[in-house]
């Protein structure tokens, strides 16, 4: 996929990018039964997106339940393409501010192939939750995990704060992490780097 560069945003956050950060950690077993620790990874930017050098990345946890409307969504249907994973909830500020740039991102990434899904947590009904869809114009769906039970099966590179967002690359593997609030062009940098 071609990056698509934007604005000295891009450039500054590109410039950024940090080498030999370390992450540790272990989680549940691979796909396989083998156990997975993430190895080395580089910060991007202010250091809140982290990215996963290919030999060192785990199989996602398996995500499938019901979106927003009640339709059934599993992630593995969506193996061969880049899947952006975003955490999050009606009622968090951040979360609102970077929608706009959320969906931006999914309408250009589409182009290349990457999905999106949301991962909506902590709502007590989805009506909050499509609401939240709706004054955004959200055009990609978003599983409902009021528990926040699936965003818990991330362990290798948990999306600790709300929002996250994780790239799962095309072989359904976790490449990147983005701690907090994301933008339009962080998204467009990192998700370069992973396909």
């Amino acid at each position: 996929m071609r990056l698509v560069r934007r604005g000295r945003a891009v450039a500054a956050v590109a410039a950024a990018v940090l080498g030999g950060a370390s992450l540790t950690g272990c989680g549940a077993p691979s796909a396989d039964g083998s156990s997975c620790a993430v190895g080395p990874g580089s910060r991007v930017g202010d250091g809140t997106a982290t990215l996963v050098p290919v030999s060192d990345r785990c199989p996602a946890p398996v995500l499938r339940g019901q979106t927003l409307d009640g339709a059934p969504l599993d992630l593995s249907d969506f193996r061969g393409s880049v899947v952006v994973l975003n955490v999050w909830g009606s009622w968090c500020a951040p979360c609102k501010k970077e929608q706009p740039d959320l969906q931006r991102a999914a309408e250009v990434l589409a182009r290349d192939g990457v999905r999106f899904v949301g991962i909506n947590v902590r709502d007590s009904s989805k009506p909050n939750a499509r609401a939240h869809v709706r004054r955004y114009g959200v055009t990609y769906p978003s599983l409902f995990d009021p528990s926040a039970s699936l965003v818990a099966r991330f362990r290798d590179l948990p999306p600790s704060a709300i929002p996250s967002t994780i790239v799962i690359d095309g072989e359904g593997r976790v490449a990147a992490r983005m701690l907090g609030a994301t933008t339009y062009d962080e998204l467009l940098l990192v998700v370069g780097q992973v396909t």
